[in-house]
């Protein structure tokens, strides 16, 4: 009991450490992180985050999320809902990028802003927030992006000019387009792998991730 106590202690000084207040043009969202299992729990998920799962089942797999080992969540909330957020997490082994388990290797698994928050910075928030301080710098953060998941019709965009904005909105913490014979990405020219190499990251698994880009160079 003394143990997860402390442990609970640890993880809200961590949490208050990072938190920041961003202000929108129709009130305040907090934006803080990494959130913690328990915080997660304790908010209701705004009815428009939906992208990839119902609300409630996004809801739990943020929390399973929260509490793996190098899994962390970024959040927006307002008076107790959930409005948005950021995930990282170890790429899934039934990918192409979680199959070698290359350490130092991190998936930015889903951005999802509620639909009355967006064009009000939450998303460029999340991220400055998720990348600010030191700990990012010594990894490789990778984002799988697939148009299938973006909002086309929700925000009036075009598939071009929806990736164009998450091309802007990703770069403004460093990821950029690389190329990639990876199938799941090939097969739309819309979708994208968007990469970020942290200042720390040891030669040697660069190279090793560089590898993994093309794995069927034989094709061309």
């Amino acid at each position: 009991m003394a143990d997860e106590r402390l442990k609970s202690a640890d993880e809200s000084a961590r949490v208050s450490e990072r938190c920041h207040v961003h202000r929108v043009s129709h009130g305040s969202a907090i934006v803080e992180g990494p959130a913690p299992a328990a915080l997660l729990a304790s908010l209701a998920m705004d009815p428009g985050l939906d992208r990839f799962r119902q609300p409630r089942e996004q809801q739990k797999a943020l929390i399973e999320i929260a509490g793996l080992e190098e899994g962390s969540i970024y959040i927006a909330h307002k008076d107790g809902v959930l409005v948005g957020y950021v995930t990282f997490h170890p790429p899934d082994e039934l990918e192409r990028w979680g199959q070698v388990k290359l350490p130092g290797l991190l998936e930015l698994g889903a951005i999802e802003v509620a639909p009355g928050w967006r064009r009000a910075g939450i998303g460029y928030a999340l991220l400055r927030l998720a990348f600010a301080g030191d700990y990012m710098e010594g990894y490789i953060v990778i984002a799988t992006e697939y148009c299938w998941h973006w909002d086309l019709k929700g925000t009036g965009l075009s598939v071009w000019e929806y990736q164009k904005v998450l091309q802007k909105v990703m770069g403004s913490v460093g990821l950029e387009p690389r190329a990639t014979d990876d199938p799941e990405i090939t097969s739309h020219a819309a979708n994208m792998l968007m990469v970020r190499i942290g200042s720390r990251v040891p030669f040697e698994t660069v190279t090793r991730f560089e590898a993994m880009r093309y794995q069927n160079r034989w094709v061309f």
